[in-house]
């Protein structure tokens, strides 16, 4: 496992002469209905990049907690940053690291309200800087191929996202506490609803069927496409 924060100037300097490609996972810090933590988001996107890097030997970069999660802010502690803030946030990382000499960068994304404005820096990093930032969310590349999840157990806090977050940190989920939604509203999708207008307790569909066993099959295959979608980087030639 190669992280960034763990080695000095000098052998950063080695990587980045001998690799072009960075791995970068960013998440959020919100709430995940009242049985799993604040960090869910930003501790998956850190435990996928870690292990990938386990399996690959690609620099990961320092986690990004923070992320735009406005949506879930009448919720005690959530956190949330302006997209515009957070797109020049990431923008700027990712400018540090075309001095370094990197052309391709991994965003090991955690939290879908992110996407837009990373998908805005993929386009500015590619117009200005000749640089591929591809984003990648697990929810995403896994959807249809986990048959132990029904449909409602996919939602946010739902079953298949609280088994991940089970298997990789036990001991911060408690499943005495967990609840499946408690709807309030209807969902609505052409103007903004805070997430407590649809949901009492932050869970979308159904969370209580998950377990750790789950969350171990969910993790391994998200790993295995991270692989191939490194392994396809190392071979693209971005000019």
């Amino acid at each position: 496992m190669l992280l960034l924060e763990n080695i000095s100037w000098r052998d950063a300097g080695k990587y980045f002469r001998e690799h072009d490609l960075a791995i970068l996972p960013i998440g959020s810090v919100e709430q995940h209905g009242p049985h799993n933590p604040l960090g869910t988001d930003f501790l998956i996107a850190e435990e996928l990049a870690k292990e990938l890097s386990k399996r690959t030997n690609v620099l990961v970069l320092p986690t990004v907690a923070y992320g735009v999660s406005f949506h879930h802010s009448n919720f005690p502690g959530t956190i949330s940053i302006d997209e515009e803030v957070f797109a020049q946030y990431i923008y700027n990382i990712i400018v540090s690291l075309s001095k370094n000499g990197v052309k391709k960068v991994l965003v090991i994304n955690g939290h879908g309200g992110n996407y837009y404005p990373l998908m805005r820096v993929s386009r500015l990093a590619r117009m200005n800087l000749k640089m591929l930032v591809y984003i990648f969310q697990w929810w995403t590349a896994i959807s249809g191929k986990m048959v132990v999840f029904r449909k409602e157990e996919e939602g946010h806090a739902g079953a298949e996202e609280t088994s991940l977050i089970s298997y990789l940190k036990p001991g911060l989920v408690d499943m005495n506490m967990c609840e499946d939604e408690k709807s309030v509203g209807t969902p609505i999708s052409n103007y903004f609803i805070y997430t407590d207008e649809m949901t009492e307790n932050g869970v979308y569909g159904i969370s209580c069927t998950a377990s750790r066993e789950k969350g171990k099959l969910v993790f391994d295959k998200i790993l295995d496409i991270l692989v191939e979608v490194i392994e396809d980087l190392k071979k693209t030639n971005v000019e």
